[in-house]
């Protein structure tokens, strides 16, 4: 697993998300699930980011017959959500962040279903018409890395770009799922980075997206799944991203051509969706290759993706 110990050289980013919390958004504070590693545990374990957001509460230590890993935890539904419940409510010891190396919240998802063209504003910026039907393509779940791991630039490619992008959970199996109903599928949400290398996605590759959109290291994810209860209208959410503490993508999931239900019902018309799968919700303006001259992220880069309620994911360039 890709992944950064908070060790010694890990304070430094400790500091970064520190310093991050002086960002204008606000968290919410109530269930935020995480996958995550510490010394002396074994492999992924599921945790419950704590109140304060100092540490992690560890769910299979509080509960021994939960499952480890995000996918199944959601395959079970309602029985472990209540588990989660309990844990909330019960004083539990808390691993401070300084020892524990968040994963993405969900890993080897069934899919990552992402859609094209869904903010008004990111449209305007590229003088096309708002898409009249979702434009949806996808991701391979090998490109998924935690919050604050590395993205990795391919020597592939010259033309390395920023979106933050808000991502849905899939909480449970459906096909043909009917807008009104669709929310009652959703698990949670999570903060995205569709990482895009836009010479494999706009020339190469006969203009199909997927190669440009699905290096490794092209989809990092979290902190913490935010359950839906926990997030009141997902639709009016701040987001934004910075690199190197600049300001380039700064707009509201206000924003969205098709919301949440919309996409659910469309993309269930084609496939059967499972708990754990994630769509990526689309991008607001402000990237890098439509700016004059254009912008690609470099070595050293680093780039913070921030979504009102959700929180803050953390990831340098190497």
């Amino acid at each position: 697993m890709h992944g950064l110990m908070l060790g010694s050289g890990g304070r430094r980013l400790l500091t970064t998300v520190l310093q991050a919390q002086r960002w204008p958004f606000q968290l919410s504070r109530d269930m935020r699930l995480v996958q995550f590693q510490a010394p002396r545990l074994t492999g992924p374990r599921l945790g419950l980011e704590s109140g304060d957001g100092s540490g992690v509460i560890d769910l299979n230590a509080f509960e021994p017959t939960l499952p480890k890993t995000m996918v199944e935890f959601l395959e079970q539904g309602e029985a472990t959500l209540s588990v989660v419940r309990r844990a909330l409510v019960t004083q539990l010891p808390v691993l401070p962040r300084s020892e524990v190396m968040f994963l993405a919240p969900v890993t080897r998802p069934d899919k990552v279903v992402c859609v094209g063209m869904n903010y008004a504003d990111h449209c305007r910026e590229q003088n096309v018409p708002v898409p009249k039907e979702p434009i949806i393509f996808s991701k391979f779940a090998s490109a998924i890395v935690g919050p604050y791991d590395d993205i990795i630039l391919p020597p592939e490619s010259q033309e390395v770009d920023w979106e933050v992008e808000l991502a849905v959970v899939i909480g449970k199996r459906g096909k043909y799922i009917k807008a009104a109903d669709a929310m009652a599928h959703v698990a949670g949400f999570t903060v995205a980075h569709d990482v895009s290398a836009r010479d494999w996605q706009m020339r190469r590759n006969g203009k199909q997206w997927l190669l440009g959109k699905t290096f490794d290291t092209f989809c990092p994810l979290g902190p913490a799944l935010v359950t839906k209860d926990s997030v009141p209208d997902p639709h009016n959410l701040k987001i934004c991203c910075r690199v190197n503490g600049e300001v380039v993508q700064s707009s509201n999931t206000n924003q969205m051509v098709f919301k949440t239900e919309e996409l659910i019902a469309w993309v269930s018309q084609f496939v059967t969706l499972y708990p754990g799968d994630i769509i990526l919700t689309g991008t607001p303006p402000g990237v890098g290759v439509f700016r004059k001259p254009p912008v690609f992220l470099k070595k050293g880069d680093e780039v913070q993706c921030e979504i009102e309620e959700l929180g803050v994911i953390i990831n340098k360039v190497a």
